[in-house]
């Protein structure tokens, strides 16, 4: 498959598809052959239906032959992390304990919603088992890997997502996002990846993690994908009881509107205070501030509460929440789940109903905190991960490196943050930032990111795969 259209963007594959440039049949199998020929290395997918994306496909290229428009998404081939319900297809969360699921009912919100955007669903995308494992070797499925590198981790738990993305193999994909799972893999594989704002996406049909720190997002190769992406996932259900009732503004209108007089803030206390980043994270972002500030923006240093306060806090709350979910089959399935979903999980039983509420003031005081420290900016840039992407097989350096983020304050505070790439490490592997924002303004950091993407060119580098 050629490169100019397994690198496609989302964006030019839609206006090539309404012009009648491109057959959604023609891309589509494209796709498929890539998959054929590339995912027996990444693992990325768990399920491909080559079948369906193909009936799919057909109807989009009639749609365009009849001047009909299905929708933004018209013809376009998504994946879903396979914890994103589908009807007619089993979710598995990629664990032995769903393995035998009967097939869905329903679509998610989020499946849906893509669907009636004009959207082929192209396959299911591997996951850490229930978006918590890790990388697992005793699984029914093996862990997706990095395409930068194939003896990498490519982050987690949206891996699959990521990989597959990066890889060419699909042009957008969801993601889910309780501890950085959107970002992570973002950050690792090069790619764009977006957690909206608590409340923003609907998480109906999506097997939780943990309630009140879940969220659902966009992952593409461009901001403007990924502003387009949300466009039509965003929205009010009253389906899920943490989905906010505000409108749905046009995340894609401020794209070109540039950083030229924007307040940005830098965290820097994140990842040379609070943990130490690998030298090339840190001097990638220090790189990206300078490119932003040449573009206008006024950059100014700002500190928040430690980075340990927020990640201890959402610790707590996750495990107490994902251990509530998962207590039955705890007792009654304990040898179903891998080692490292049941290293990861087993603590949450010895956690108190007095952690979990003393964990639930913190969080109220350290996101009015946050929100009051930011309140005169446009946006904040922080670290996403400490290190690139690591070994995928060792798993003294997984335990070591995987805590070193800087993702987890904005699952706790439920401010948007995208994951951008910033450039390589002497490794060749993908180095990132993340962008943060106000509640519900997800709006002006797509109008920053999409400005630093048009100054740099980490975005039109490609995998060796």
């Amino acid at each position: 498959m050629p490169d100019d259209l397994a690198f496609l963007s989302l964006t030019e594959a839609v206006r090539r598809i309404r012009s009648g440039d491109l057959s959604p049949v023609k891309y589509t199998q494209a796709l498929l052959d890539r998959i054929a020929a590339h995912d027996g290395q990444l693992d990325s997918f768990l399920r491909v239906l080559d079948d369906g994306a193909l009936e799919g496909a057909a109807l989009a290229e009639l749609a365009v032959k009849n001047g009909e428009t299905l929708g933004p998404l018209h013809g376009v081939p998504f994946a879903l992390k396979d914890i994103v319900d589908v009807a007619g297809l089993p979710t598995t969360a990629q664990s032995q304990i769903l393995a035998q699921q009967p097939p869905k009912t329903d679509h998610a919100a989020v499946t849906a919603k893509l669907h009636d955007a004009g959207g082929i669903l192209l396959g299911k995308t591997a996951t850490h088992e229930f978006a918590i494992g890790g990388p697992s070797f005793d699984l029914p499925w093996p862990p997706a890997r990095n395409p930068w590198n194939l003896a990498r981790y490519p982050g987690g738990s949206s891996s699959g997502s990521g990989a597959a993305v990066a890889a060419g193999l699909v042009p957008m994909a969801i993601g889910t996002d309780t501890g950085g799972s959107v970002r992570n893999p973002a950050t690792a594989c090069g790619i764009v990846g977006m957690k909206p704002t608590y409340g923003r996406v609907s998480r109906r049909g999506v097997f939780p993690l943990s309630f009140s720190l879940d969220h659902v997002g966009p992952m593409t190769r461009t901001v403007a994908d990924n502003a387009l992406m949300l466009n039509v996932i965003a929205g009010h259900d009253p389906g899920d009881p943490g989905s906010a009732n505000l409108p749905t503004p046009d995340f894609t209108a401020d794209l070109d509107k540039g950083v030229d007089g924007l307040s940005i803030g830098v965290i820097r206390h994140f990842h040379n205070r609070d943990m130490t980043a690998e030298p090339a994270m840190a001097q990638a972002l220090e790189d990206a501030l300078v490119v932003l500030s040449d573009l206008g923006a006024d950059i100014s240093e700002i500190e928040t509460a430690p980075l340990g306060d927020f990640a201890t806090c959402n610790r707590i709350i996750l495990l107490s929440e994902a251990y509530a979910i998962h207590r039955n089959w705890l007792k009654t399935r304990p040898e179903d789940y891998s080692e490292s979903f049941l290293e990861r999980i087993l603590p949450g039983a010895f956690l108190s109903a007095n952690d979990y509420v003393d964990a639930l003031r913190l969080r109220r005081k350290l996101t009015a905190s946050f929100n009051r420290t930011i309140s005169g900016l446009d946006g904040v840039i922080a670290v996403s991960a400490m290190d690139a992407a690591f070994a995928i097989d060792d798993a003294e350096e997984i335990a070591l490196k995987y805590p070193r983020q800087a993702r987890t304050p904005f699952n706790l505070t439920g401010n948007p943050a995208l994951a951008i790439p910033t450039g390589f490490n002497d490794d060749g592997m993908p180095l990132a930032m993340q962008i943060v924002g106000k509640q519900f303004d997800e709006a002006t950091i797509y109008r920053i990111a999409a400005d630093y993407e048009v100054a740099t060119d980490w975005h039109l580098r490609r995998p060796p795969i």
